[in-house]
């Protein structure tokens, strides 16, 4: 059976005195399936909403109101190293081996785990950038400033080439400061769907390549965080008055897609909530389902993980109590992808230094490629000589001339 893992962070002092939570313990790592428990605990870290990132090997935790992250290695239990910003990170997200931070100056840095190397833009927002969201092709900037960013994260990255880091597009429907954004994972043009929510009380649905607003829902209270399904056909919405929303896209009027009965621009009135959350637990500010869409985990300011199921409408049940307001609830996915590398060890940042060397760990039963039969050997093959001299010598198309 396949074990389901679930990554929660707290932050702020205890709420309670006496607890048999242990202390100073800001990460936790729990198995959810096939039962409930407590996996391992890092120590020292108090983490702000979106402020969590895992990887397969490592966990990066920004400090509330603090310049710091710090880096737990999953593998060995322990924290490897702390890294230290010049200025105070408001969000962070993974893309690959490359760890994205917004600060609070709106600034975009991205920190190349394996080299060491960081990239800078010049201030991207006016406030602070308060979300992140990636795909493969993609990274999403969000700001208090109500605005969201669309970069592409392969000319984020060249080397050797100056990238402008000038945004490909920007959404500004919002209103109000963005305090959570979504995204579908996919790289077609026509379903590149993300979800902003925002304190003008609104959350978008947006196509983030052409920009286009796909549906503007209206929620009776402040959104605090969403969650999309697997297959970005529903969103969950938790708001500031303990309610928690389930809004389908193709149910039976359809809200997205050419079987809407009402135009784009037509905004949707969300009244009807799932559930509510006790007043004794708070309300949710980070939540997210599991592998298969059928299960909410919400984390609460009260420092209470609920779990509700989204198949029928029983009332949530409790799984733990973690004596401080969760921030942030994060699943492991249950089947990794396969990969010809890891960071065993993160290499610290440099933004000034001009030639890099890789960290990595090739994996020995990793399938072959050129690539790896290039590392092989030392120099260049006989086969990369010939393949490069060929394309020498092979005339330019009557396009390509054009």
């Amino acid at each position: 059976m396949l074990t389901e893992e679930l990554v929660s962070a707290v932050r702020g002092p205890p709420i309670a005195a006496n607890t048999a939570v242990p202390k100073d313990v800001g990460i936790y790592t729990h198995t959810v399936a096939p039962a409930w428990a407590l996996k391992a605990t890092f120590k020292k870290s108090s983490i702000g909403p979106n402020c969590l990132a895992v990887s397969d090997n490592h966990v990066f935790a920004a400090q509330d109101q603090k310049s710091h992250v710090h880096v737990y290695s999953r593998s060995r239990g322990n924290q490897e190293t702390l890294v230290s910003f010049q200025e105070k990170i408001r969000s962070v997200a993974l893309a690959g081996n490359v760890l994205l931070l917004g600060t609070t100056e709106g600034r975009l840095m991205l920190w190349e785990t394996a080299t060491g190397r960081l990239i800078t833009t010049p201030p991207c927002h006016v406030q602070a950038i308060s979300c992140l969201a990636t795909t493969d092709s993609h990274v999403l900037t969000a700001s208090d400033d109500s605005n969201i960013n669309v970069w592409s994260l392969a000319r984020l990255l060249e080397y050797g080439a100056d990238p402008g880091f000038e945004p490909d597009l920007t959404l500004s429907n919002h209103r109000g400061a963005i305090t959570s954004l979504v995204v579908a994972q996919g790289d077609n043009a026509e379903t590149s769907i993300c979800v902003s929510s925002s304190k003008d009380k609104t959350c978008i649905v947006w196509n983030y390549r052409t920009g286009q607003v796909l549906r503007t829902l209206l929620f009776t209270s402040i959104p605090l965080c969403a969650t999309l399904d697997p297959c970005a056909r529903a969103l969950v919405v938790a708001s500031e008055d303990g309610s928690i929303f389930l809004v389908e896209f193709f149910g039976d009027k359809p809200l997205l897609g050419s079987r809407s009965a009402e135009l784009s621009s037509i905004v949707v009135q969300v009244n009807s909530p799932l559930g509510v959350a006790d007043a004794d637990d708070g309300p949710a500010t980070c939540l997210t389902l599991n592998y298969n869409g059928t299960t909410l985990i919400t984390g609460h300011t009260k420092g209470k993980i609920l779990k509700w199921n989204l198949t029928d409408n029983s009332h949530p049940a409790e799984l733990a109590n973690l004596n401080a307001a969760v921030t942030n609830l994060a699943y492991i996915p249950l089947l990794a992808s396969p990969q010809s590398h890891q960071t065993t060890t993160v290499v610290k940042p440099h933004q000034n230094q001009r030639q890099y060397t890789l960290s990595t760990q090739i994996e020995a039963d990793s399938p072959s490629t050129r690539f790896t039969e290039m590392m092989s050997i030392p120099g260049f093959s006989d086969d990369t000589i010939t393949r490069a001299l060929q394309s020498f010598a092979t005339p330019a198309s009557t396009s390509d001339a054009a």
